[in-house]
């Protein structure tokens, strides 16, 4: 647990960072701050491990004062990621990651082996160790970045925008496997991001920030967006926070239709004989679902194969687990309107209308699942 106590950081010019921080993040959870820039998201965070000095109150780990622990010591029972992955550039990937097992007291080959395991963990194929940062991709360099704050088995993790320079799609994936990790771990972690929606897919717990450093509200992400505190919050989490509210709503027992679906590689008459309303969803040898394809504007022989090239990709695809957000956007996004719903195994189940989601949501509004009670908020 990480506990801040009236905590302020005044620098000598007058300007004050943070104000009269008082918030805990929980043991095993993972607490985000976000706000506007200057909002003090990572002078807070990095008050935690002394990086930066706080100028009154004081910051408990597991119930122990920080300022009374060496920087040095306190710093090694913590991970740190910061953007860009922070690698050695002179130093291979696996001497990158081996760096704290080495300065914990480890021999070189045990700490390599460590590095190896961690390289695994995140997602790094061995092939990899060798190389130098510059070889590597932006996803990848982060990924050894998060690798490498794993190495020590720290109980604390601070991260501070550390997906924010790679592209959307590369960010979506180290997110997933940011959460996977957690799962598996269940490291303490205080996270900061200047994006909401990061913010609320990653965060047990959101702090917002508000300018000169306050803490404007601290609650779960449903609760963040079902009740925000005042109109700064209101603001910042954007006018479409109904629709993020979806996110958090189960998906439920959803009645499935029947969806008729061809496999790559069938004959386009049977594509067409298939299909309904000039559509017909196109799965691989496992059943599940690889697009769509239109017959109407497939001018192919009728005894042709249904190509990968053919089908439209647009469109996502619900999980039956899933929640109320997935199945709309399955709808919303699919070319004909009907959501695809998938099982655990990614095989097709069936399909919803995007009537019948919004049915759906219709039922669920006012009840709890949509307005959860109020947490707690800070002024």
């Amino acid at each position: 647990m990480i506990r801040f106590d009236a905590v302020s950081k005044l620098y000598p010019d007058g300007t004050k960072a943070v104000d009269s921080l008082d918030l805990v993040a929980p043991t095993g959870q993972i607490t985000v701050f976000v706000g506007p820039s200057g909002c003090g998201k990572t002078t807070s965070l990095r008050m935690i491990n002394r990086m930066v000095e706080l100028t009154s109150g004081r910051i408990f780990i597991d119930d122990r004062d920080a300022s009374t622990v060496p920087a040095t010591e306190l710093r090694r029972g913590i991970g740190y990621v910061i953007q860009h992955a922070g690698l050695l550039p002179h130093r291979t990937i696996v001497d990158n990651v081996a760096t704290v097992p080495l300065l914990m007291g480890q021999n070189r080959r045990q700490a390599r082996k460590r590095a190896m395991e961690l390289m695994e963990l995140v997602g790094l194929a061995p092939a990899l160790a060798r190389r130098y940062p510059a070889q590597l991709s932006g996803g990848q360099q982060q990924r050894v970045g998060v690798a490498r704050a794993l190495a020590g088995d720290p109980p604390v993790m601070l991260m501070d925008e550390p997906f924010s320079a790679v592209d959307p799609v590369v960010r979506a994936q180290l997110q997933q496997e940011f959460l996977r990790l957690q799962g598996e771990l269940a490291k303490t972690i205080v996270f900061v991001t200047h994006d909401i929606d990061e913010a609320i897919k990653l965060g047990d717990q959101v702090a917002v920030m508000r300018p000169g450093g306050s803490l404007a509200q601290l609650a779960t992400p449903a609760e963040l967006l079902a009740r925000p505190h005042d109109a700064f919050v209101s603001g910042f989490v954007g006018r479409d926070r109904g629709y993020r509210a979806l996110g958090f709503a189960p998906a439920g027992r959803v009645p499935l239709a029947d969806e008729p679906a061809v496999r790559v590689g069938a004959s386009v008459a049977e594509a067409r004989e298939a299909a309904q309303g000039g559509w017909v969803l196109v799965v691989d040898d496992v059943n599940a679902p690889v697009g769509w394809l239109h017959v109407d504007r497939k001018d192919a022989d009728s005894n042709a194969d249904v190509l990968i090239g053919d089908v439209n990709l647009g469109g996502t695809f619900a999980r039956e687990d899933g929640t109320m957000r997935e199945l709309l956007d399955s709808a919303l996004s699919s070319p004909c309107g009907r959501g695809v719903v998938v099982g655990s195994d990614g095989a097709v189940l069936g399909s919803v209308r995007v009537g019948q989601v919004v049915g759906l949501i219709e039922d669920l509004a006012g009840s709890a699942a949509m307005a959860p009670a109020v947490g707690p908020t800070g002024g």
